[in-house]
């Protein structure tokens, strides 16, 4: 192997080691960031009652409730209403964000990624196999092209994600209470 060779994978090795740290130490920002930016954002539609969430809860999500002899669940003051979703959400966020800063208490962004994850599994359920779709198309005509559903995905994939990271936390805790 010649010197340049080597040189140049050395460089190489050094750049993705470099990386590779910078990634184990800020990655759990990252995925906290967008979980928290997704959830946050969505607030203002769900506590403001907006149009489109009084489409998908009250006008789409409710009335296939009721066809299965459950109505109400998630009309307003529903078990699952936008507000106690969004109020789910809400503190799934101060949770992520809470365990990130807090060095000591990660274990605040192991309960807020496990809320978060279950949270969106109950989004991506409801958007595959109830009538509101994949892509939600509104009372106007409009669609959002599947929008919705891809940002569920990716707050899924990051909470999944911050589990795994996180998993000697919360592994240590099942441990616990199976007494060992």
């Amino acid at each position: 192997m010649s010197r340049t060779t080597t040189s140049t994978t050395t460089t190489t090795s050094h750049q993705e080691g470099r990386t590779m740290a910078w990634l184990k130490k800020n990655l759990h920002w990252l995925l906290t960031a967008y979980v928290a930016f997704v959830f946050i954002q969505s607030l203002f539609f769900k506590f403001t009652g907006s149009p489109e969430t009084v489409y998908i809860f009250q006008g789409k999500l409710d009335p296939w409730a009721a066809s299965l002899g459950f109505a109400g669940v998630f009309a307003p003051g529903g078990i699952f209403s936008a507000k106690v979703v969004g109020s789910f959400e809400l503190l799934a966020s101060l949770l992520l964000i809470s365990g990130a800063l807090w060095t000591a208490r990660r274990g605040l962004q192991v309960l807020g990624a496990a809320l978060g994850l279950g949270v969106i599994s109950g989004a991506i359920f409801f958007h595959l196999f109830t009538p509101l779709g994949v892509a939600v198309v509104n009372t106007d005509g409009s669609s959002d092209g599947g929008e919705l559903f891809a940002l569920a995905c990716g707050v899924w994939l990051a909470c999944a994600a911050l589990l795994w990271l996180r998993r000697e936390l919360w592994l240590g805790w099942l441990q616990h209470l199976r007494g060992r």
